[in-house]
């Protein structure tokens, strides 16, 4: 008898990783071993389950049907695994987050030797992605975003100390068009937009008066681009003003490629939260790294605040 739960474990990581060669990866076996296994299981249900060419891998109307059927049992028996790991009183497990690329460069990456050093049961398998995503039915755990465009449904965890944005652009660019003395003063240049990439959307640059009235602006320019480095590097070269965060944008403020203007309009705002879904039972491994990255979260506190009080003094 031909092992369907095989096939369908198979299935289910496919679909998940939309690639037959990353879900290779992950199972630890051949790519052809996954093609294989999947081809078998469309021949016992006598339908493709899978649209595949030499770029892409989509479910058809029958692999969607069977998706939405698998995916709740499969959280149900993550969940049942989840339970037997923690009977062993120390977190073990696979951790799936959805998390953006600042999110991963300014939280997690600094954080990740630290946390695996202390929990070595337990491993990352991270997607990175600046859209927000459907984490109960992608299967996981939790994402981190920034609290602003996170679904009030959601239980929010505070990760990150303050940010704040910085409007940038190249010496040369000044140079030659002037520095803004208000953020009204953006129209009468190119300011290089960012689309979002889950709605579409432009973004609307945010702003504070010293008053602390907040207000928005929808600003034109010649580029709009979706990922925040390309923004900076458009930037850099001469290409108009960016709307970044203070800490991605601060490598090119001190190597002088980038000035920074507005300052005085920029307040910090809270950062990046880890998030999930509030009807979940937190589980060992989930609560383990919430509760690294709030120590580390405090840590980081403490030392900026002694920094302050060190350069008071002098």
């Amino acid at each position: 008898m031909k092992d369907e739960l095989a096939g369908i474990t198979t299935f289910v990581r496919v679909a998940e990783k939309r690639s037959f060669t990353t879900a290779a990866a992950e199972l630890g076996v051949t790519a052809s071993a996954v093609s294989q296994t999947v081809r078998q299981l469309e021949d016992r249900l006598g339908v493709r389950l899978f649209q595949r060419t030499t770029r892409s891998v989509s479910l058809t109307e029958a692999g969607q049907r069977l998706w939405d059927r698998v995916r709740p049992a499969l959280s149900d028996v993550r969940e049942a695994v989840e339970s037997l790991a923690e009977l062993r009183d120390r977190p073990a497990g696979t951790l799936r987050l959805t998390i953006s690329r600042v999110a991963m460069a300014i939280v997690l990456e600094p954080a990740m030797a630290g946390f695996l050093a202390e929990n070595p049961e337990i491993r990352f398998d991270l997607s990175i992605d600046d859209g927000l995503v459907d984490i109960a039915a992608r299967g996981f755990d939790a994402g981190v975003r920034l609290g602003e465009v996170l679904d009030k449904e959601m239980i929010a965890v505070r990760i990150s100390g303050d940010q704040r944005s910085a409007i940038v652009g190249a010496p040369a660019y000044f140079a030659k068009r002037g520095k803004p003395k208000h953020p009204r003063d953006l129209h009468g240049h190119d300011c290089i937009g960012y689309r979002r990439i889950s709605s579409g959307e432009m973004y609307k640059w945010e702003f504070d008066e010293p008053d602390g009235k907040v207000f928005q602006m929808a600003l034109d320019g010649r580029i709009v681009l979706d990922d925040g480095d390309l923004m900076l590097r458009a930037a850099v070269n001469g290409l108009g003003v960016a709307y970044a965060l203070e800490e991605v944008a601060r490598p090119y403020l001190e190597r002088g490629e980038l000035v920074r203007v507005l300052a005085d309009y920029c307040a910090p705002f809270p950062g990046f939260f880890l998030y999930y879904p509030s009807r979940i039972q937190v589980p060992l491994k989930l609560r383990a790294l919430i509760d690294f990255l709030s120590t580390e979260r405090r840590a980081k506190g403490r030392a900026r605040g002694r920094a302050k009080t060190a350069s008071r003094s002098h």
